[in-house]
């Protein structure tokens, strides 16, 4: 399939929701497996997708590129484990075109660290420059039981790769209230002592897991406040195209990142999409909404088609998510975010 050229343009590049929020932002899941089992983020027993419905690499590229050509300028790839998806880095050297043409700022990259020791040079040598690496915890014991059986050396090995390799790391922890909460200033202080940025992230209520969120969920309201007990925090305006609200933390010169959902919705200013493995784009998180582009280009769909498509899809993006935590409520969408891509 000869690759798609973002260059060419398709009327305005602009791509505009109903509510006047511009979309520059598509995250793409390359997969819905897994190396790790976080209990947060899928069942133990997961029953992951058939290889038909999940889409080529060539399928990948031509609606990442489109989305390019419309005005996006960043492309976070995901997972599931995006590192775990054979071919990956093909198609991420690939998508590496748009960085070269000028079309696209950044490629980047989310991932639980865990083959990074073997794909950090490549990953830099296509251009990526940041990437974020999924840690809760630094005690070992905690951590095959937070991953279910995953190596806390093995992700620490990772980051050294990735360092060595010149990418800049953040790294990403969500706040568990009954597992890790009085770690998080020993985490930050690691992180920060390594160069790391570090985001905190509430629990989010996606996808149906063993456990009952509302015993974990933890706001990001009381830890800020818990840490502006003994550390100075200073709101700065950095901004990394996501929804994170940024502070500098003077006791240890680092950057710190606070991601709520459920305690201060991030939605009036939301500029991302979300495209699945399977072809299907979530305009919103925390919405059961749904535009199945496989089926769109699987049908024979020209280049117009397909952008025709993206338009309809981020058109009907909605304005704002319905997350929540409450004791035994089901989950605001029972889509595991393995399946939603990060």
């Amino acid at each position: 399939m000869t690759p798609y050229d973002a260059t060419s343009g398709q009327g305005p590049r602009a791509l505009t929701d109903g509510f006047g929020r511009t979309v520059t932002y598509l995250r793409v899941s390359v997969t819905d497996r897994c190396d790790l089992r976080c209990v947060y983020c899928m069942a133990e027993h997961m029953t992951f997708l058939p290889k038909a419905e999940v889409l080529t690499l060539e399928e990948l590229d031509r609606i990442a590129s489109a989305f390019v050509a419309l005005g996006v300028r960043k492309l976070r790839i995901t997972g599931g484990e995006p590192l775990v998806r054979k071919g990956v880095m093909d198609l991420i050297e690939g998508l590496g075109r748009h960085l070269r043409s000028g079309a696209l700022d950044e490629i980047t990259l989310t991932t639980n660290g865990t083959r990074l020791t073997e794909f950090a040079g490549r990953l830099a040598d296509a251009g990526v420059r940041r990437i974020n690496v999924s840690l809760d915890t630094l005690k070992p014991a905690l951590f095959r039981t937070l991953t279910r059986g995953g190596d806390l050396a093995k992700v620490v090995a990772g980051i050294d790769a990735a360092q060595a390799a010149g990418l800049h790391v953040k790294i990403n922890a969500v706040a568990l209230k009954d597992d890790n909460a009085a770690e998080l200033p020993e985490l930050i202080r690691w992180a920060h002592g390594r160069g790391c940025d570090m985001t905190l992230i509430e629990t989010m209520p996606l996808g149906e897991v063993e456990a009952d969120r509302t015993d974990q969920y933890l706001s990001l309201k009381q830890v800020r406040a818990e840490l502006e007990s003994f550390w100075t925090l200073t709101d700065i305006p950095l901004s990394t195209g996501g929804p994170a609200r940024y502070v500098e933390v003077a006791e240890t010169g680092g950057r710190l990142g606070f991601i709520t959902p459920l305690s201060h919705n991030f939605c009036e200013a939301c500029n991302r999409v979300r495209l699945t493995c399977t072809g299907t784009l979530h305009s919103c998180l925390g919405q059961d909404d749904a535009s199945d582009l496989r089926a769109v280009i699987r049908a024979g769909a020209s280049d117009t088609d397909l952008a025709d498509a993206i338009r309809l899809a981020v058109d009907a993006k909605p304005k704002g998510h319905d997350f929540q935590i409450a004791r035994a409520a089901a989950p605001a969408v029972r889509r595991h975010m393995s399946t939603t891509g990060g």
